[in-house]
């Protein structure tokens, strides 16, 4: 079984989030760049089920220079090698150019699964997944908290507000995972030191047959029109008591309408 696991770098998700004032895009070099949390989950149910039925796991990112490092981070987990499309022409892509791209690097490379994190932290978007199944014409298997291989069948139990549905296709097929599917290992000395030396394939826009007029920010379907600064927190207010105190604290609350 091949699995190729879709990784996105994203600011850490405890740094403040800043846009820039050139273009109204995120600021990636105001906070640490890591791995999207939630594809780390991904990773690990690959890994898993490679363990389980042989084969081998690629890690397929999009996004600059940098991006190569969360890549090697997930082949330190214990993938086997990678896969990068960067292209300065992507800069401010929105979903819609990102799974074009993901999907046109995909094609022909006859992976059994195409995996993904239920959503990036810095988008909370959760349509990526869907929307590569959609262009490779795969099925989508989206939110899975549990994944099951037997043959060339898949089945996946997919988180609900009620529970979960079983849901089963053929493969291949394209899923994605929640964070509660499993617990992420973390990275062996030996990975470490063989991710370092893991096949990585680097792939510009030319190379999947992307034009660069349908990607980037100029092609974006949204758009920041303005932001600002989140105003600085409020003092809060200090109750002396002089004898007074809990009938100020009543006053108080029900000034702001809490009583």
């Amino acid at each position: 079984m091949n699995i190729c696991v879709c990784v996105k770098q994203v600011p850490d998700s405890w740094a403040e989030k800043k846009l820039t004032s050139t273009d109204s895009t995120l600021d990636r070099d105001a906070a640490e760049r890591v791995v999207n949390e939630l594809d780390e989950y991904a990773v690990e149910e690959a890994l898993r089920l490679v363990e389980a039925h042989g084969g081998e796991v690629t890690i397929l990112s999009m996004g600059p220079e940098q991006a190569a490092d969360s890549i090697r981070k997930a082949i330190s987990m214990g993938a086997h090698a990678g896969i990068h499309v960067s292209d300065p022409a992507l800069h401010g892509s929105d979903a819609i150019a990102t799974s074009l791209v993901l999907a046109k690097a995909l094609e022909g490379r006859n992976f059994d699964l195409i995996m993904f994190g239920c959503e990036s932290t810095d988008a909370r978007m959760s349509v990526v997944p869907a929307m590569v199944a959609a262009r490779l014409g795969l099925p989508q298997m989206t939110f899975a908290n549990k994944v099951e291989v037997s043959g060339t069948d898949l089945t996946i139990h997919r988180v609900t507000d009620s529970g979960y549905d079983e849901v089963k296709s053929s493969l291949p097929a394209v899923v994605s995972v929640v964070e509660k599917i499993n617990e992420p290992r973390y990275p062996s000395f030996k990975n470490i030191m063989a991710a370092k030396k893991a096949p990585m394939e680097t792939l510009s826009l030319a190379d999947v047959n992307v034009s660069g007029e349908v990607v980037g920010l100029g092609s974006a379907w949204s758009a920041v029109a303005d932001f600002a600064d989140r105003p600085a927190k409020a003092a809060g207010t200090i109750v002396t008591d002089d004898g007074t105190g809990a009938e100020k604290i009543a006053e108080f609350l029900v000034a702001q309408k809490f009583v």
